[in-house]
């Protein structure tokens, strides 16, 4: 029932950003006692548990850059994009929204800004976002990350961005990750470069991914 995958989609989007960005806050209100790397993993382990609770549901995409992927990979139907995108950007929201309720005083909600320049920050995100897409292609079954090595190789790979390109980027990878913080905290001024930058990541590496195996894992899911 596509009802079961959306609510999947809502709470598994919901964890990610309550986790990842919520790791952020803490930092910010403990005075570091998360740090970056902590950051870092706590990104990477949420990402792992949502694809082991929720992949075999809905996919566990969490994502609306990743879902546009797939679609240019063929391997999710167009006609499902907008619920899917719309369940992730409600999970994405709850989840500022009950940061913001838990944690008033914090300024940014965990947005994600450039620490650099802007052209700097949305090159980062174009190949942080390709890479992680490739992986994606190569160990999902179809449309869906799911399975022992779809959680490790995906949460491996995020975590894995994030240690190295956070403190330039923010790599966020997810233009809901950085939206729902950045509307809650009224931090908009750089969400251009989180939206834009991930889909033509991934956007690539589906074009990539089909042109190096074409025969292979290329059918629409129903």
């Amino acid at each position: 029932m596509s009802a079961r995958r959306y609510l999947a989609e809502v709470i598994g989007t919901f964890g990610l950003v309550f986790c990842g960005t919520g790791a952020i806050v803490i930092d910010e209100q403990t005075g570091g006692a998360v740090g970056h790397i902590g950051v870092a993993i706590t990104f990477g382990l949420i990402v792992l548990a949502m694809i082991y609770a929720f992949g075999e549901i809905s996919g566990a995409h969490l994502n609306p850059a990743v879902t546009l992927g797939f679609v240019a990979a063929d391997r999710f139907p167009l006609r499902q994009v907008a619920p899917y995108m719309a369940a992730q950007l409600v999970g994405a929201l709850l989840a500022s929204y009950t940061l913001h309720w838990m944690f008033p005083k914090n300024m940014h909600l965990g947005a994600t800004m450039p620490a650099g320049s802007s052209m700097q920050s949305f090159v980062l995100e174009v190949i942080l976002s390709y890479l992680l897409m490739f992986v994606i292609l190569q160990v999902a079954h179809g449309s869906k990350e799911a399975g022992v090595l779809a959680g490790i190789a995906i949460g491996a790979t995020v975590g894995l961005e994030a240690m190295f390109a956070g403190p330039i980027c923010g790599a966020s990878m997810n233009p809901v990750r950085s939206l729902a913080p950045a509307i809650v905290s009224g931090s908009l001024s750089s969400v251009w470069i989180y939206l834009i930058a991930p889909v033509l990541g991934t956007l690539a590496a589906s074009f990539t991914w089909r042109v190096l195996r074409p025969k292979q894992q290329s059918s629409t899911d129903q």
